[in-house]
């Protein structure tokens, strides 16, 4: 299978906003995705990542990531999320975008690469650790949706 790695770029958005809904869907919180195209724009300073396109030019994966300060480690790298289209998946294509993040956060000397993945999710789990991650059960997420004119008394 021939697949490339690029930078995500703006003529992108469209068909990644297509993908960050399958995404969601697939995570079983499709009631999350509430961006657009329209903010993807306004916002694309801070869309950082890297997409995986066929022969035929069509992206069938992406992952995206930024710069996190951890007090204990310091610099490092977000990878937010990483999605494979399903028919894509075995194939090498997750491995290869993580590895287009490795190799960034270690040009940009970052220390470490974080990255969340839920519990039910083992396939994702067992790929992770096949890589060398651990994968703790630790942490939980905590969000705060700013929007919300949130405000504690």
């Amino acid at each position: 299978m021939n697949i490339k790695i690029r930078e995500i770029a703006e003529s992108d958005f469209e068909a990644l906003l297509a993908l960050f809904l399958e995404f969601a869907v697939f995570e079983k919180l499709p009631e999350k995705m509430t961006n657009t195209l329209e903010e993807m724009r306004a916002e694309k300073a801070y869309l950082k990542g890297f997409v995986a396109v066929n022969t035929d030019n069509e992206i069938v994966g992406y992952v995206t990531c930024f710069f996190a300060y951890y007090t204990w480690i310091g610099k490092s790298l977000y990878m937010d999320d990483l999605y494979v289209r399903p028919s894509y998946r075995g194939c090498g294509v997750g491995t290869k975008l993580i590895n287009s993040v490795i190799a960034f956060a270690k040009a940009e000397q970052c220390k470490k690469l974080k990255w969340q993945v839920s519990e039910w999710n083992q396939p994702a789990i067992d790929f992770y650790k096949s890589l060398g991650a651990s994968v703790d059960g630790v942490e939980s997420n905590c969000d705060l949706l700013l929007e919300t004119n949130f405000q504690h008394q």
